[in-house]
């Protein structure tokens, strides 16, 4: 269809709608499996928008923190206040000292006291009433009422000035006014009133005192601040809401779109990189700043860099097979060599990967055995007896027992190995798996005890790689038939690794070894009949 027929679709509101050719569902949602390098501008908008937006309401709420503590201290001193006068009417000033050296049962004490648990219950934010009488030793109780546990002190028991007051001891022993103390001492975080209670003859006899929570008001101020974030959470959706809304047709989608199309060229043929360039070009972005340019710039340099890129992706391709190809090759070479073996190297590649997935399973090794160090140990695993290649046939086939000598020159296919896969290490240096193939090659005839080879390794000194394998490799070696033997049944197999763990194999291993032992046999029983 001609392009002057079919003009892209315009929005009313062209801030918010496409500057580009509208994309299908199709591309809207391939956009989902693009992966970012880096950070993406969503996620850039995300966290400009989000830490100004954070600042901005934690000044707020630090702001509203302050004012509200502020604003309900004040409230409270006045409450306390309200509450401390209404104890100083109730107290007969006249009977202060008689209820003190009466130690509480002068008459009308009890009725006093009474009184005072009534007013203290009238609010629930009172933590402590007392009536004191100031000495120079300190507060002289006169009432002290019971709170949630804390008992009351007796009558005239006299308790030290604390740091709060003890500022104020000689205006309390004047008998002045004192104002509002907040401390956080023995008795906890406290707002304390004390009013002084005069007699008749205006001499102060005692001090009502109130002690309120400053732990409550906290928890107040607290309660408040969630509420208020609440409210800047909710601001904060609906900023981010229209920013990305805004940001959507402006920026993430032209930038997207040019990211995916370049993700096409991904391609072999000819013919799919000429449609891929037909692509770009009729995008048609128009954003009219500098995503437009970049989009031109694109379209431009787009011919010449994509073939460039395809020729080095194909021959990263090629490199990466010949290397593979390479690897397998050799195995099944020697695999080939020793009649003896048969399926020997996948099926102890299969007993490696069962067992160290039930170790981790099982939280063993769990700080050695990730996934990534699994599936090293498992690809690398064909290659653990690749040292062979260096042991003459008539000793690798031989049909009867090795002499002491040829049993020397069969184990010297460890450090054979080793070495032969180190020199593959040295062209192929990022090659992760080779490094657990050189361990599995040079150490999986390594004992627990330390008297195997090539190395005498003992314990833990031995890779956790070759442990594994030392297990698979003798067990599979075991039950399979060789020419100058046959291969024992699946129980005496079994009883024969139980019985060298701690010696041979790693108990651990072993241990792991028997918790997945019918997947084991399992994979031997698939082979077994795949041989015959």
């Amino acid at each position: 269809m001609d392009k002057k027929t079919n003009p892209p679709r315009k929005n009313p509101l062209s801030f918010l709608g496409w500057h580009q050719t509208p994309l299908s569902e199709q591309d809207l949602m391939d956009f989902q499996y693009d992966q970012c390098r880096g950070m993406s501008i969503r996620t850039k908008i995300t966290m400009l928008l989000t830490v100004a937006l954070s600042v901005f309401a934690f000044a707020s709420a630090a702001i509203s923190y302050e004012v509200y503590m502020e604003t309900a201290i004040a409230q409270n001193e006045r409450l306390a206040a309200g509450i401390a006068n209404l104890v100083v009417e109730n107290v007969d000033a006249e009977k202060v000292d008689e209820f003190v050296d009466s130690k509480g049962t002068a008459e009308g004490y009890n009725d006093t006291l009474r009184k005072l648990y009534r007013i203290k219950n009238t609010s629930p934010l009172v933590e402590y009433l007392y009536v004191y009488r100031i000495t120079e030793e300190g507060c002289q109780v006169v009432f002290d009422l019971d709170s949630p546990g804390m008992e009351a002190t007796a009558p005239g028991e006299i308790i030290p000035f604390d740091n709060a007051l003890g500022q104020y001891k000689h205006i309390l022993l004047s008998g002045g006014k004192i104002p509002p103390v907040i401390s956080n001492e023995e008795y906890g975080w406290l707002l304390t009133i004390l009013s002084p209670i005069y007699d008749s003859k205006g001499i102060c006899r005692g001090y009502a005192g109130i002690d309120i929570s400053m732990t409550d008001i906290r928890i107040q101020a607290r309660d408040f601040i969630l509420k208020l974030s609440l409210v800047f959470v909710i601001i904060m959706v609906i900023i981010l809401f229209v920013a990305f809304w805004m940001a959507k047709y402006n920026i993430i989608l032209p930038i997207n779109t040019m990211a995916h199309s370049a993700g096409i060229f991904a391609y072999n043929t000819d013919e799919e990189l000429e449609k891929s360039l037909e692509r770009i070009s009729k995008l048609n972005i128009r954003t009219g700043d500098e995503v437009e340019n970049l989009y031109r710039s694109f379209v431009k340099m787009t011919h010449d860099s994509v073939r460039y890129m395809t020729d080095i992706k194909n021959k990263n391709e090629t490199i990466a097979k010949m290397q593979t190809a390479l690897i397998m090759t050799l195995a099944d070479m020697v695999e080939r060599r020793d009649k003896n073996t048969g399926h020997h190297i996948r099926k102890t590649a299969a007993y490696v990967k069962i067992i160290a997935d039930g170790m981790k399973e099982s939280g063993i090794y769990e700080d050695i055995l990730t996934d990534d160090f699994i599936h090293n140990m498992v690809e690398s695993a064909p290659l653990h007896d690749v040292g062979k290649i260096t042991i003459p046939d008539a000793i690798l086939n031989k049909p009867g027992k090795l002499t002491e000598e040829e049993f020397d020159l069969m184990k010297s296919h460890a450090a054979a190995g080793g070495k032969i896969i180190g020199s593959l290490i040295d062209t192929v240096p990022d090659s992760d798996y080779l490094y657990e193939a050189r361990n599995l090659a040079t150490y999986h005839h390594e004992r627990w005890d330390g008297t195997g080879y090539p190395s005498g390794l003992a314990g833990e000194d031995i890779p956790l790689s070759s442990r594994i394998m030392a297990v698979a490799d003798v067990f599979d070696a075991l039950i399979s038939t060789r020419s100058y033997k046959k291969g024992f049944p699946y129980e005496k197999a079994l009883a024969i690794i139980k019985a060298e763990s701690g010696t041979h194999f790693d108990p651990q291993v072993v241990a792991a070894f028997f918790a997945v032992k019918d997947k084991i046999l399992e994979v031997a029983d698939e082979f077994s009949e795949t041989e015959d």
